[in-house]
């Protein structure tokens, strides 16, 4: 078992036993992002991009917040131009973060206003608690979600909710968020760490060739990519693997697969 881990700008990494933990680490300002978070997390996903990472979580760190989004302060007296370049940045991380190869799990503990909800929906799935608390503020500030949050909340939730989140500024809760579609599950708090466990087992216990294929899949098939293609094509590239002949071997003798990625 081997861990890597690095600590700057308010974002930690640690990579141990194929789990990624990105953590927001500025608890004093809610983990509001800054431009240095945002190059720090493009980093981060960098780093994860060559491991051997299996699965990524992203956190916050304190009781409260998971993230309250972009740092006010930072971005409140920007140039037209240099609010251009913010936005831009952000994109470029959390379609980073999208575009990871290894399923990554929002782990929303707290709070997630604007930003912060956004970089969990950057993510593949979601776990939150009965009492999270999520919405886009923006509009009451004068000025829109700005890092991909109209285009994925549209997705996940449909136009007419995504227009009472934004537009109508609507916070809603966990089980709402659930209901709804943004969360993948709503679990009472005490039980969050748990639920986050039996989600990682899960994740992980899949071949690490076929888990990578069919997130790149399923993304491809929501942008309107053909399955009958991408089925064909990645289930040809897992017989060339060593992992689906250790999957079959394992289910005829009744025992728990032992994946190398290979």
């Amino acid at each position: 078992m081997s861990t890597d881990s690095t600590a700057y700008g308010g974002v930690s990494l640690t990579i141990d036993a194929g789990i990624a933990t990105l953590t927001l680490r500025r608890p004093s300002k809610l983990n509001a992002l800054t431009p240095e978070m945002l190059d720090d997390l493009g980093g981060h996903v960098a780093t994860i991009t060559a491991s051997d990472a299996r699965v990524v979580l992203v956190r916050g760190e304190g009781p409260k917040c998971f993230c309250a989004g972009a740092d006010i302060g930072r971005f409140a007296d920007l140039t037209a131009v240099q609010m251009l370049d913010w936005t831009a940045r952000g994109h470029r991380v959390f379609d980073a973060l999208a575009a990871l190869r290894q399923p990554s799990v929002a782990v929303v503990h707290g709070l997630a206003f604007g930003g912060g909800l956004e970089l969990a929906l950057a993510c593949d799935l979601r776990i939150v608690t009965n009492t999270t608390e999520l919405g886009f503020p923006e509009v009451g500030l004068g000025t829109v979600p700005g890092w991909g949050g109209t285009e994925r909340l549209t997705e996940l939730v449909g136009r007419a909710r995504a227009k009472d989140i934004v537009v109508a500024r609507r916070t809603i809760n966990g089980p709402t968020a659930e209901a709804w579609g943004l969360a993948t599950t709503s679990v009472p708090a005490g039980d969050l760490e748990s639920a986050v466990t039996d989600l990682v087992h899960r994740i992980v216990g899949g071949g690490p060739v076929a888990v990578a294929l069919a997130k790149l899949i399923i993304d491809a098939a929501a942008n309107g990519a053909p399955s009958r293609i991408l089925e064909t094509l990645a289930g040809s590239v897992t017989v060339a693997t060593q992992d689906l002949q250790a999957g079959i071997d394992a289910f005829r003798s009744g025992t728990a697969p032992q994946f190398t990625g290979r």
